[in-house]
């Protein structure tokens, strides 16, 4: 069976082109994934790669595990898989040795915590949301390829210290660093393109290495990543990239979508691939994302897969007005109940807002009504203590003399370390735990038979170091931010008024457009149902909703799309 088999006609165009630049421009839900890891199969199947030839490069370790994981199942090993961090680290310290006679400079654990020592020598006292702010600048400084003093020339925001000390801070950050002989993030990339372009013999070694390339979320890569990439690939051609112009949503990080924008005038005998047709939401949802992004520089017009062959009719979104914050939430707390009530698994739920404060009276809603949730952006499932614990004592029984079977042993370990029958009160530490244990449980309920404790315990591990996190059974609670690339049959959006989304500080054409984005990509998440909300005052200020309304548009009033819901769509259909 070809790699290409499972593919459907414009995916299979875009994974037979194995040679010359190609740029795949994959919306939301479209099987980008799939389209990455079956081209890389098709090549090392046709005889077109060495596995070893191949860098698979993206923007996070659970992306980068979640490749490897597919390609393994296609039946392809050795393909380097990596974050562009990752794999400037380890080209450093390969290459900084031989080069220098010395081992690599350490790496800086706590950037603020530094910052904050440079601080101290200056006798600024600024605090740790200002530190951190500043850490940020430094950050898109460096992955803008800018000098302190080009950086001084940009008229960034400020930072809540004048704009002289934040010059100095961050020179007497760098002279700290240095003399410590320490590196921070940026610096990996920094350093492994000067090295690249300094050393002949490195980039020789590189290019000998590595002949082909995919860049996954190309659509987020920095100046400083797109020059390190180029620098990788040398004079060669053999380049893929794939990404979404419309869910760029790191702008404030250094991200330039232009380079996705401009592959195919930089490249002219580039392949250019468009991947519209989605698998994960159904037509209504889709509508709405499309109308968001009409018009805008590379928008996808997405349409749904197999429409016709849904079992039950497409649901329109819906968006509702409540009075205030503490409404909207106590209503998304009882729209869940209904849908749990329905037959929803919670853990087939998610409430995506825009900033972390909102998510604190979401979490006190939901909780009074007694469902348990997940914050996204929290401790890691793999760094919880409860879980650790959990894989210690699976490691030890796997090497104790046990008559019992496989699952008793797994049940009597969660038991001994907490686990009962039936789960805490939602909202808590405890609750947390236990359902991190039940997690381990269900992963060893659904392992295949034969099925040793130590095969367990070894997948497990195998799990945490490609952050293959299991499913919780709660409620998802996320940031849009740290939403992208999930995706959950019931989405409900909160916080849809203006001040909010887009927010307050989001003032220029350019911020607005990606707040824009942002909202989208909260749209795109969704499979099945969608529940836009807003509240028209947060604390003493009254507000309005979010332009990104109208540009939908409701139902309602003919115009749109979004279906008006609640007591102010029944207060307005009585006076109609």
């Amino acid at each position: 069976m070809s790699a290409l088999d499972a593919l459907d006609e414009r995916q299979r165009e875009a994974a037979a082109v194995l040679r010359g630049p190609v740029a795949v421009l994959a919306g939301a839900g479209t099987g980008k994934t799939r389209v990455i890891t079956h081209r890389i199969a098709h090549g090392v199947d046709t005889g077109a790669y060495s596995p070893q030839r191949v860098m698979a490069v993206t923007f996070t370790a659970k992306a980068a595990g979640e490749l490897r994981g597919r390609l393994r199942s296609l039946g392809v090993g050795g393909v380097a898989a990596r974050t562009f961090h990752s794999a400037a680290l380890k080209q450093l310290n390969f290459f900084w040795p031989t080069l220098t006679g010395d081992s690599a400079p350490g790496l800086i654990d706590n950037k603020v915590r530094l910052l904050g020592q440079a601080a101290d020598g200056m006798r600024l006292r600024p605090s740790t949301a200002t530190l951190r702010d500043i850490a940020a600048e430094i950050e898109w400084r460096k992955v803008s390829m800018l000098s302190i003093e080009q950086y001084a020339e940009q008229g960034r925001p400020s930072t809540g210290i004048r704009p002289d000390q934040l010059l100095e801070l961050q020179r007497a950050y760098e002279t700290l660093k240095d003399e410590r002989r320490q590196l921070d993030f940026e610096d990996v990339l920094l350093a492994c393109a000067g090295m690249l372009e300094a050393e002949s013999r490195v980039a020789a070694a590189v290019h000998e290495q590595y002949r082909h390339f995919t860049v996954d979320e190309y659509q987020d890569v920095s100046p400083l990543q797109n020059r390190l990439l180029e620098l990788w690939l040398g004079d060669r051609r053999d380049i893929c990239v794939v990404g979404d112009a419309s869910q760029t949503i790191y702008s404030f990080a250094g991200a330039q979508q232009r380079y996705l924008l401009e592959f195919a005038h930089r490249h002219s005998d580039a392949t250019v691939v468009r991947l519209e047709t989605n698998y994960r939401s159904r037509g209504p949802i889709l509508e709405a994302a499309n109308a968001l992004m009409r018009g805008r520089p590379g928008a996808l017009a997405l349409v749904p897969a197999d429409a016709d062959a849904r079992s039950e009719p497409a649901e329109a979104p819906t968006v509702t007005a409540y009075d205030s914050e503490s409404d909207e939430a106590a209503g998304i707390a009882e729209s869940i109940v209904r849908r749990i009530a329905a037959g929803a698994a919670p853990s087939h739920v998610a409430v995506l807002y825009r900033a972390h404060a909102q998510s604190a009276a979401l979490q006190q809603a939901l909780a009074a009504r007694g469902i348990a949730t997940s914050v996204l952006g929290g401790t890691r499932f793999f760094d919880m203590p409860e879980v650790r614990q959990a894989v210690l004592g699976l490691r030890g029984a796997a090497v104790a003399p046990t008559d019992a079977g496989f699952l008793p042993t797994v049940r009597d370990v969660l038991r001994g370390l907490g686990l009962t029958d039936e789960p805490p009160q939602a909202g808590g530490a405890q609750r947390d735990g236990w359902e991190a244990r039940r997690a381990i449980l269900r992963l060893a309920e659904e392992a295949p038979a034969g099925t040793t404790l130590r095969t367990f315990a070894d997948d497990l591990m195998a799990r945490a170091k490609d952050q293959h996190e299991p499913t919780l059974q709660t409620v998802t609670l996320s940031t849009l931010h740290a939403a992208k690339g999930l995706e959950w049959p019931h989405v409900l959006l909160a916080g849809w008024a203006e001040g909010a989304l887009p927010i307050s500080y989001a003032a220029t054409f350019e911020q607005i457009d990606e707040e824009r984005r942002l909202a989208y990509v909260g749209i795109t998440r969704a499979a099945r149902t969608l529940a836009v909300s807003w509240s028209r005052s947060a604390g003493r200020g009254e507000r309005a909703p979010s332009r990104f309304l109208a540009e939908i548009g409701t139902t309602n009033r003919g115009t749109g799309i979004l279906r008006e819901v609640g007591p102010s769509a029944r207060r307005a259909a009585r006076r109609g």
